[in-house]
């Protein structure tokens, strides 16, 4: 992923998805260890919902 997209995601997921500087923190804490794409990993500790990954993703193909 760019930079530039990573930091639109970023800003998706806090703006639009309303998910918290905290979860998205534990996320990319976890990526570092267990290198994985950012929504999955949101997903699967918890932090978002199946709807909300869905609408990641729809985001993602759409930029």
């Amino acid at each position: 992923m760019l930079p530039s997209t990573y930091s639109r995601l970023i800003n998706f997921l806090q703006e639009d998805l309303a998910i918290s500087t905290a979860s998205i923190s534990v996320a990319l804490r976890h990526c570092e260890q267990d290198p994985g794409p950012l929504p999955m990993i949101l997903w699967q500790y918890g932090l978002i919902t199946l709807e909300q990954l869905d609408r990641i993703y729809d985001w993602l193909e759409s930029t």
